[in-house]
């Protein structure tokens, strides 16, 4: 793990996670120089100056990609646009809930996005699936080489991500080339969902995967059969309840097991592991819909997987960082040991000789992400030669 800041795991994380979308450490460096004191500050202080930089950045490559447009240069405005959004949602997620700058930084992050996609003649697609009152908002990209109908694999947040910084990752560009579809999505809790459509958590996520699964059979470049579910962090739970109580997913993958999300909660209420966000607690709250910590933790007693995974009869695989600081290792060995009834179960543990040894390989997910990636190419029927 790059540790940045001596004391601060949060901002790390955040270092961390932009390096995996893509940050340039050059500009990185730029950001991060004049923070050393900031990040010894509470939460509110901090993450003002946090903001302020990383936004600054983010501004100055939009100018920059401005100049690339004006001049007819799309193709480079494009990547200055995709890195200006990485560093205005790095900036977004680490603000509290009703910051009034949030929902600001979010739409400016969303059009650099958009706009950087478009540029860049990427082999991604918007779509929108219909849920509840408003719909669920996804990327959609296609398997390299594929006239027919494709297999897929739906790609799930955790608590504080978004699709596009999943995008930005890149499971899904190893995917395409393994003749592979992605759809990665904004879940209700993440991203679209919560912030545009107040879409709360819910411990059920078969109620919208279903949905999700459903919508997919309406494309002609899906192959039904062959769709399988993956999970990143508390995706980790969502993944293997979806795929427990939805058996038409062919396959399942959680990339960090969160087999018991309400013990990981008691844990960090006797403050034992590091928290992904600042404001953790003013967060969770948003994101699961409770009016106090009480009320959380009562949410929080049904996200666990303990009497759920014998229902499992596709294939499946739960990989964990060797040196999980957020999410212990034993909680990947339970997820595996209740998958009894699935035909092919892996437990894959990334160690110092792969790397991704931190939360979900965000230290590094270049192999981590490799070994999915040929996993589920073998499993769903795609290609790793």
């Amino acid at each position: 793990m790059f540790r940045y800041f001596p004391t601060n795991y949060v901002w790390n994380l955040a270092v961390n996670f932009a390096i995996e979308m893509g940050a340039r450490i050059g500009e990185v460096e730029e950001m991060c120089a004049p923070l050393m004191e900031a990040s010894r500050q509470p939460d509110a202080e901090g993450a003002t100056a946090f903001r302020e930089s990383w936004v600054s950045m983010g501004d100055k490559l939009a100018a920059l990609a401005a100049d690339d447009e004006i001049n007819g240069r799309l193709i480079s405005a494009g990547d200055k646009l995709q890195r200006t959004a990485m560093y205005y949602i790095t900036a977004e997620r680490m603000l509290g809930h009703g910051d009034p700058m949030r929902a600001e930084l979010f739409a400016k992050f969303q059009s650099a996005f958009k706009r950087g996609l478009k540029f860049s003649r990427a082999s991604c697609e918007r779509v929108k699936i219909p849920y509840e009152n408003a719909h669920i908002a996804g990327l959609y990209v296609r398997a390299e080489g594929k006239q027919d109908r494709a297999p897929l694999l739906v790609q799930v947040n955790g608590l504080d991500s978004t699709k596009e910084m999943m995008y930005f990752v890149g499971l899904s560009r190893l995917l395409a080339k393994r003749g592979v579809s992605s759809l990665l999505i904004d879940q209700p809790g993440t991203g679209e969902a919560l912030r545009l459509h107040d879409m709360k958590a819910r411990y059920d996520s078969e109620a919208w995967a279903t949905k999700v699964f459903d919508w997919l059979l309406t494309r002609e470049d899906v192959d039904g059969d062959r769709i399988g579910l993956q999970g990143v962090s508390l995706g980790g739970y969502y993944c293997p309840r979806a795929v427990a109580f939805e058996p038409r997913f062919a396959c399942g993958v959680v990339w960090g097991a969160n087999h018991d999300w309400r013990d990981i909660q008691k844990r960090r209420l006797e403050r034992e592991g590091d928290f992904p966000v600042p404001h953790y607690w003013e967060h969770v709250r948003w994101v699961w819909g409770a009016k106090d910590n009480d009320e959380f933790m009562h949410i929080a007693e049904n996200v666990h997987l303990d009497g759920i995974l014998d229902r499992v009869r596709v294939p499946f695989l739960v990989t964990h960082g060797e040196k999980d600081s957020q999410i212990p290792l034993k909680w990947a060995h339970r997820t595996y040991e209740q998958l009894v009834n699935s035909p092919k179960r892996e437990l894959k543990v990334f160690t110092d000789r792969e790397g991704g040894v931190q939360h979900s390989s965000f230290d590094n997910s270049a192999n981590a992400g490799a070994y999915i990636a040929d996993w589920v190419a073998e499993t769903l029927g795609g290609n790793v030669d």
